[in-house]
């Protein structure tokens, strides 16, 4: 997958921007922001759209081990509680290339990254899957935690979001993306 440079207003929902604009305070001086120094409190209204993650491994081995995801992803992914789980068990096999490489990118370019997927629900109706990754370092340097924000969207309007990405075959890119710090709007 390539991640192509992309300024911070190729982001469409405005609760990822408010997260891409936080991620970009919490820098300092750091090359990626402490988590430690992430008041948290501020995320809270948003819960129900986040996973925290922290990063294991390293290289080939890197995996992904979920601390906390909303309610509207458990949801997504047919799976009321994922804490304590490893991306790669709760991604379906087939996808595990695709599904963790904005993952791996985060953590190797320690920049946020996005993706835009279309996705169909039960219904067919096509559903757009947006991803925002932001990279934590606990030493400001090497990526250790992950914080993931969703957001499924549907022209339509309404749509059955329930165990939508248990059922894609191959969901369509339509976005991937790093940006860089330099590139805020």
């Amino acid at each position: 997958m390539n991640f192509s440079a992309a300024r911070s207003d190729a982001v469409r929902a405005v609760n990822q921007r408010w997260l891409l604009k936080f991620w970009r305070q919490q820098l300092g001086t750091h090359r990626v922001p402490q988590w430690l120094a992430t008041n948290s409190e501020n995320l809270s209204r948003m819960s129900d759209h986040l996973s925290f993650l922290d990063v294991t491994g390293s290289g080939d081995a890197i995996r992904f081990h979920i601390r906390f995801h909303g309610a509207l992803i458990g949801r997504a992914y047919g799976s009321a509680d994922c804490r304590g789980k490893y991306l790669d068990t709760v991604i379906p096999p087939n996808r595990h290339r695709e599904g963790l490489a904005p993952y791996k990118h985060a953590v190797a370019a320690r920049y946020p990254v996005y993706t835009i997927h279309d996705v169909t629900d039960r219904a067919g109706r096509v559903v757009h899957y947006e991803r925002l990754l932001l990279p934590f370092a606990s030493d400001g340097k090497t990526v250790d935690r992950i914080l993931a924000s969703f957001e499924f969207i549907c022209i339509d309007g309404g749509f059955d979001g329930n165990d939508l990405m248990q059922h894609q075959s191959a969901p369509t890119l339509r976005l991937s993306a790093q940006i860089e710090p330099n590139e805020f709007v």
